[in-house]
């Protein structure tokens, strides 16, 4: 056991652009796994551009901002729902919900997450 200084952590971590030709590898370069929450991988991450959809149906997602800002997309059945989450903020996806993160020039992010289902659609529940 130890503690992790999450900005010492994030340091050496490239800032991956994402784009629909990301490949595996490089977003798993982007990607420092510093330890295991329950049953959920948390790790720290730099990127930029919009992310493909997620969904965890297994657990929540917590990210918490500590550079930059993204805005979150969760899909409901009213609609998409934009939440901007400024650095020193925390957002929690809950799970089963589709969701994806935007970030302009970069975002660093402290994140907990477990198994993931990742769609390019644009609206992944209705490619399912």
């Amino acid at each position: 056991m130890r503690a992790h200084d999450v900005m010492t952590e994030l340091k050496d971590v490239p800032t991956l652009l994402v784009t629909r030709d990301t490949t595996e590898a490089e977003a798993t370069a982007a990607v420092r796994a510093i330890g295991t929450f329950d049953s959920c991988l948390l790790g720290v991450t730099r990127f930029s551009g919009l992310s493909p959809w997620e969904l965890h149906p297994d657990a929540d997602e917590l990210l918490y901002v500590v550079e930059g800002a993204v805005e979150v997309t969760v899909l409901v059945d009213e609609g998409p729902i934009v939440t901007a989450v400024p650095a020193g903020s925390v957002f929690v996806v809950p799970r089963g919900r589709w969701h994806r993160q935007h970030a302009g020039e970069h975002a660093g992010l402290l994140f907990a997450t477990g198994a993931t289902d990742i769609s390019w659609a644009d609206d992944p529940r209705s490619a399912i």
